[in-house]
C-alpha cells in the first residue's frame, strides 16, 4: 500500500456501531506559485486516484515561497447511495 495515501487511526477506534457517525474523510493540501499551480496539482493527483471530492478550501499564505495553498477534502469509500 502506497504510505501517502495512508490515516493513522487509533488502535482502539471502532466504527462499528451504526450510530457512531464517523466518517472517513481525509485532507491534502497542495502549494503553489500561483493559483493555477495549485489547482493543476489538485487536478493531476484526483485524477490519478479513486476518490470522491467532499469539499475544497482555499487561502493565500503572505510571504511564502509557494503562498497559494489549496485545500481537497475526499474520502476513499463510496457510500452506499453513490453505488
Amino acid at each position: 500500500m502506497n504510505h501517502d495515501l495512508c490515516l493513522d487511526v487509533p488502535a482502539d477506534f471502532d466504527d462499528s456501531d451504526a450510530d457512531s457517525q464517523v466518517h472517513p474523510i481525509a485532507r491534502l493540501m497542495f502549494h503553489g506559485r500561483t493559483n493555477a499551480d495549485a489547482f493543476g496539482q489538485a487536478q493531476e493527483w484526483v485524477s490519478a486516484h479513486e476518490v470522491f471530492l467532499v469539499d475544497t478550501s482555499w487561502h493565500h499564505e503572505d510571504n511564502e515561497e509557494f503562498p497559494f495553498v489549496l485545500s481537497i477534502f475526499f474520502r476513499f469509500e463510496n457510500e452506499p447511495e453513490d453505488d
